[in-house]
């Protein structure tokens, strides 16, 4: 089963979030640009990228000047996914001085912590090309900006995991404790689940692989088992079920991860502890 992906934004979601992150730095007012700048005052900035990498959020960008001020004219000169270098312009704006500076911030955070994680996801696509493996990211992202991270994860080549609890069925070990063992729930699943959507089992040895295979699940966790434990699980699996690697997977182990032939490999680095890419808003 092919993971799950989400085609299209959702943009009242997108819009709605940025409403409030405007809200949050705005205020009651720019104090600073309302008593140094004219309300005729014009300015033209430009999105300076200082450091190579993967850009993402411009789209975002263009969005936060919209709603600040529908007047800004906003053109994108390198679009999202793009590979970016030191130096590279990749949009620009002009109208109402005091717009631009009110949206300057809101539209960097987002751009910069988005280009961030594009990069590193495509980091990580790029050290497991050559295998058939899927690069995953989780949901360890900041709350409230889930959108944006995993939306950025496949401007950087990645893939999105499930986007909550409610649109895929992981049993996990505490799961796996609270009912007795995986059979169990498994079954439980499929009996109240009316809406039949995926189902994830999280095994940490083979033995619980073994439980796991005859249920066919829609896809398999090996969490935290050595590389040699996990080309055991590959084989012993026999493309039955998809299998996924997951657990302090990083940039050094992720090849030798995706050689012994799984499937998928989840990396929770790609949002939880990720730098922002260095972009700034100059005007020119």
């Amino acid at each position: 089963m092919p993971t799950k992906q989400r085609s299209s934004i959702d943009t009242n979601e997108m819009l709605s979030t940025l409403a409030r992150a405007l809200r949050e730095d705005i205020g009651s007012g720019d104090i600073t640009s309302s008593a140094t700048l004219s309300p005729s005052a014009q300015a033209n900035a430009q999105f300076l990228v200082k450091t190579d990498g993967v850009i993402a959020g411009v789209e975002v960008a263009r969005h936060v000047f919209a709603l600040v001020d529908k007047k800004i004219v906003f053109k994108t000169l390198i679009k999202d996914g793009s590979h970016v270098k030191k130096g590279d312009i990749v949009a620009t704006v002009n109208g109402s001085a005091r717009s631009i500076l009110m949206a300057e911030r809101v539209a960097l955070n987002f751009m910069q912590r988005m280009s961030g994680i594009a990069t590193t996801a495509a980091e990580y696509v790029v050290a497991i090309q050559g295998t058939h493996a899927k690069l995953l990211d989780t949901r360890k992202t900041i709350p409230g900006l889930r959108l944006f991270d995993k939306w950025a994860v496949r401007l950087g080549g990645g893939y999105n995991h499930r986007f909550g609890l409610y649109d895929m069925a992981m049993i996990k070990d505490n799961h796996i404790a609270a009912v007795g063992s995986i059979t169990n729930a498994v079954e439980r699943i499929r009996a109240k689940d009316t809406s039949k959507r995926p189902i994830e089992v999280e095994v940490k040895t083979l033995e619980e692989l073994q439980e796991a295979l005859p249920l066919l699940p829609t896809r398999i966790m090996l969490d935290n088992m050595s590389v040699p434990l996990m080309k055991k699980a590959v084989e012993l699996t026999k493309g039955k079920v998809p299998l996924e690697a997951s657990g302090n997977v990083n940039l050094k182990t992720i090849s030798s991860i995706a050689k012994t032939g799984v499937d998928y490999i989840s990396v929770g680095a790609l949002t939880h502890s990720v730098s922002a890419m260095d972009i700034s808003l100059e005007v020119v």
